[in-house]
């Protein structure tokens, strides 16, 4: 590209008219990045990519094609730091930073808040941890591998170490001193933490009550004493759910003996939000991670292994219509209307589930009111049994005149949407209490107990009524 053409691509910027209407990069401008460096006109590159934000820089290699990103990071090597790393999708970063050396990467994961860096050193082979490990200073070193210590998804991986703690016998002259002479502390915060002699936290005090108060009041008089302090080992999504509930802005993090170890800010929260909430619905189908960026052999393996089952499950199902084959030959059409009834309950079950295991991910649904949503979507099953079995009752009598198939119809829609609404509600809650997570086997067990039984209470009740042709 030209540099008159360079300036064109990248005054827009300014006006924020790089970005269509869902705030992503607009393929022009990835396609200008892509000619530059195909070129050989890194200069040109690196001019288009520095006005962006990490995160627009992010962006622009997760819609560039994959055999791309490599040549476009070596063309923009300065502009490739930690913050644009940190805000990168998980695929696309493990991808570049493969073909980094592992001082490059301890280089990158120093510039980074703890929790970032981990996020980026997590996901490599334990013998690049280690390279990588080896290349950083000790301090650094030291936090990185506490933090790996600690499970995976809990607050111990997602905290900061960086935060202001300060003792409880100082004033807020004293406060303002440190915070002002001292210029190795943390520039982002939102709190500060006092804490006694052993370090456990005590009280935590918004950074505008301290530049409002006069300097002679001790701290421990503007503190607010009633805190939320957060277990290292606790999962990250009960996390998410106390800042949720509580409104909080950053959270302590304390280790089993109650000392202050880290933070945890509500940016932080967002990303986990977003994270476990596609988590959920992409359990649910059995999609994997869902994530267009990962590998095509690791989409096909977890896809294919949930495909098996619902093809076991399937097999299940018309085993059930083997068992009325002398029926269903008399009357034909009954193989007609059964998907009817066997498909309505399984939506209806799907509808139950979907509502059942966003209640267990948000504490809704708890042990204290599980037998009252059990009796509110067995109420729900029978009203909407009785709506859809008295519709499809009467459209099957008007289309085939005949008034039994219209009514056992009627009756095999009231018993599934019936078995729906309770699989739908008892299979996630069962699975929640023996430890499972609800939202990965629940569709199969429901879709199984919907069909089996929309088949068999159909196909029963048609036998004992004696339809035939």
């Amino acid at each position: 590209m030209s540099e008159t053409e360079i300036e064109t691509a990248v005054e827009p910027a300014a006006a924020e008219a790089l970005h269509d209407e869902d705030d992503r990069l607009k393929s022009s401008f990835v396609d200008a990045v892509i000619e530059c460096v195909e070129q050989g006109d890194f200069e040109g590159a690196r001019s288009l990519v520095r006005p962006l934000h990490p995160a627009d820089i992010a962006d622009l290699f997760e819609l560039a094609p994959q055999d791309m990103r490599r040549p476009i990071a070596s063309a923009i090597a300065g502009l490739l730091d930690g913050d644009v790393l940190a805000e990168m999708n998980e695929w696309v970063r493990e991808e570049l930073i493969e073909a980094l050396a592992p001082h490059e990467v301890a280089e990158i994961a120093t510039q980074l808040d703890t929790d970032d860096a981990v996020a980026i050193i997590e996901e490599l082979e334990e013998e690049d941890q280690r390279a990588v490990l080896r290349a950083m200073e000790p301090d650094d070193r030291a936090a990185i591998e506490e933090a790996l210590s600690y499970p995976e998804e809990s607050a111990g991986r997602l905290m900061q170490r960086d935060l202001i703690a300060v003792p409880e016998h100082w004033t807020v002259g004293h406060v303002l001193d440190y915070l002002r002479k001292n210029e190795d502390l943390t520039t982002d915060f939102w709190e500060i933490y006092v804490v006694d002699h052993a370090h456990h936290p005590i009280g935590t005090c918004k950074l505008s009550w301290v530049m409002r108060t006069p300097r002679a009041i001790g701290i421990s008089d503007v503190m607010q004493r009633e805190q939320t302090l957060i277990p290292v080992d606790m999962d990250q999504e009960e996390v998410a759910l106390r800042f949720q509930k509580y409104a909080l802005i950053s959270a302590a993090v304390t280790d089993p003996s109650g000392r202050l170890v880290g933070m945890i800010t509500v940016d932080d929260i967002v990303h986990i939000i977003q994270e476990e909430a596609g988590e959920d619905i992409l359990k649910l189908s059995g999609a994997g991670d869902g994530d267009i960026n990962e590998p095509i052999l690791e989409t096909v393996k977890v896809r294919l292994s949930w495909l098996v089952v619902n093809l076991g499950t399937a097999v299940l199902a018309a085993s059930v219509v083997g068992l009325f084959q002398g029926t269903i030959s008399g009357l034909v059409v009954l193989a007609v209307l059964m998907p009817i009834v066997s498909g309505m309950g399984g939506n209806a079950g799907t509808q139950t589930m979907a509502v059942a295991v966003r209640a267990l991910a948000l504490n809704q649904l708890t042990s204290s009111n599980t037998a009252r949503m059990i009796l509110r979507e067995f109420r729900i099953a029978i009203a909407n049994g009785l709506c859809l079995g008295a519709l499809i009752g009467i459209a099957v009598y008007l289309i085939y005149g005949n008034r039994d198939l219209g009514i056992v119809i009627c009756l095999a829609m009231i018993i599934n949407n019936i078995i729906a609404g309770l699989a739908g509600i008892l299979v996630p809650v069962s699975l929640d209490k023996a430890g499972a997570d609800p939202a990965v086997s629940s569709a199969v067990f429901v879709t199984t107990a919907t069909d089996v039984m929309g088949f068999f209470s159909f196909l029963g009740l048609a036998t004992l009524w004696g339809l035939h042709g």
